[in-house]
């Protein structure tokens, strides 16, 4: 009964269909950049959050060779000490490889073992070397 009302003309239902079709594509291009927006503003988050997060990863690693380093180089100390000390130790035993060809006495003079090729003969006794709980930590 509504067609018989107005009389339309087909061009006016074809602009009417346009019109129609024009505000159903810019409402759902608006919903499109809407959601567009929405995703930019995600990834934006996470990109921050994956900055920070290398932030942490570069400090810890960097504390992490700072250790290292300071390791690195008090073994390259102990072990220069431990040269220094061994070649004392040849000096003293061949004095007293000395003294007991001159005097007749027998001295017990034991090898000294390479430390550096066998550090677990050390002709010394095992000490506990003592270590707090934030050594490692960085």
């Amino acid at each position: 009964m509504a067609s018989k009302q107005l009389p339309t003309s087909p061009s006016s239902e074809t602009d009417e269909r346009k019109r129609k079709r024009k505000l159903s594509n810019r409402e759902s291009a608006r919903r499109s950049r809407m959601r567009k927006q929405q995703h930019l503003d995600e990834l934006s988050g996470q990109v921050s959050q994956m900055q920070e997060e290398n932030k942490k990863l570069r400090e810890k690693i960097d504390g992490a060779s700072q250790l290292y380093l300071n390791f690195a180089s008090e073994n390259n100390v102990l072990r220069a000490q431990v040269a220094e000390l061994t070649d004392r130790l040849r000096s003293l035993n061949s004095v007293l490889q000395i003294a007991s060809e001159v005097s007749g006495l027998v001295f017990d003079i034991q090898d000294i073992p390479d430390t550096m090729l066998e550090p677990w003969q050390l002709p010394c006794p095992i000490q506990a070397i003592p270590a707090s709980a934030d050594t490692f930590q960085y």
